[in-house]
């Protein structure tokens, strides 16, 4: 059986990771890129190639890894091809419709909403002016503070933090992402004792969860630094409430990132293309030969 792995760096330590575990399980992988691919169609058919591989003769899964910055055009074209591999039968984890949902923090936002899970109070438009109006009016929704985020983002990279009297800072941004035709996506900050939790979810269950806890800045991000502490004992009821969220967005396999306020869980965020080193770390879990057995048997199915 051959496994496609499909990554910006094919020298990332989780790439490496998941090849490893394939040759483990006595599998053979492709590494490749989108940039590698290229598409033959004519009256006899069509034709998916990745350098010299014949893609839909050779593969029986994909595993689809952070697909990187690309244009408009790019992005649209990449997520046809992986509804294209789902078309001729392979399995492609997660599935194009799931990177969509999860990728967009609005539509992520709706969906979750839609299947009764909790997320913060946030604010979506295109206009400086409404953002603006709407925080003077429910300001105290805010007291805690606002947090400004990218749409489509990660990491943590691009979100600000400013207090209920910094409306001003709050109009300047927003005008200048109007300005620039992008959403302005506001959302209330939950004050989280300086940690959130990473529970990551493959299938029907937690593998493992960590907690991740700032250290010089309010972000939780391990790419912003934050540490890692691990969760010996993974309530139920956080178990459930990630499951259910991955699950909402078609994810089998997730990074779901929430906060915990007064004994009540938020879902801030499910990612489709999680890394796992920071959680790694801190627990005994095998992650990526947890996402290969998954694989596997899913294939067989």
């Amino acid at each position: 059986m051959y496994i496609g792995i499909l990554t910006k760096n094919p020298n990332s330590w989780q790439s490496q990771e998941l090849a490893k575990a394939i040759v483990k399980f006595g599998h053979k992988y492709v590494m490749f890129s989108f940039k590698d691919v290229y598409v033959k169609i004519s009256s006899k058919g069509e034709e998916i190639w990745i350098r010299d591989i014949n893609a839909l003769d050779t593969l029986s899964a994909i595993l689809v890894r952070p697909i990187g910055r690309c244009s408009l055009e790019q992005a649209i074209y990449r997520m046809d091809l992986l509804h294209t591999f789902e078309d001729y039968g392979i399995k492609v984890i997660n599935k194009a419709s799931a990177i969509e949902k999860a990728i967009d923090k609005y539509r992520a936002l709706h969906i979750l909403l839609t299947y009764k899970i909790p997320v913060p109070p946030t604010i979506v438009c295109e206009k400086a002016s409404i953002i603006h109006n709407l925080l003077k009016h429910e300001i105290q929704m805010f007291k805690e503070g606002i947090v400004i985020k990218p749409m489509f983002g990660s990491r943590g990279f691009g979100i600000l933090k400013v207090s209920k009297t910094q409306l001003d800072y709050v109009w300047r941004i927003a005008s200048d992402l109007e300005y620039f035709r992008h959403i302005i996506y506001v959302q209330k900050f939950i004050k989280h004792g300086g940690k959130d939790i990473r529970a990551f979810v493959i299938g029907d269950e937690v593998v493992s969860a960590m907690y991740r806890k700032a250290v010089s800045s309010w972000k939780t991000n391990i790419a912003q630094g934050a540490k890692p502490v691990p969760i010996e004992k993974i309530p139920n009821e956080l178990q459930e409430i990630a499951v259910k969220a991955a699950k909402a967005l078609e994810c089998e396999v997730a990074g779901v990132d929430i906060i915990e306020r007064n004994g009540q869980y938020y879902v801030l965020e499910v990612n489709s293309q999680p890394d796992w080193k920071g959680l790694q770390q801190v627990t005994k879990v095998n992650i990526a030969e947890k996402i290969i057995e998954y694989v596997i048997k899913s294939i067989k199915k």
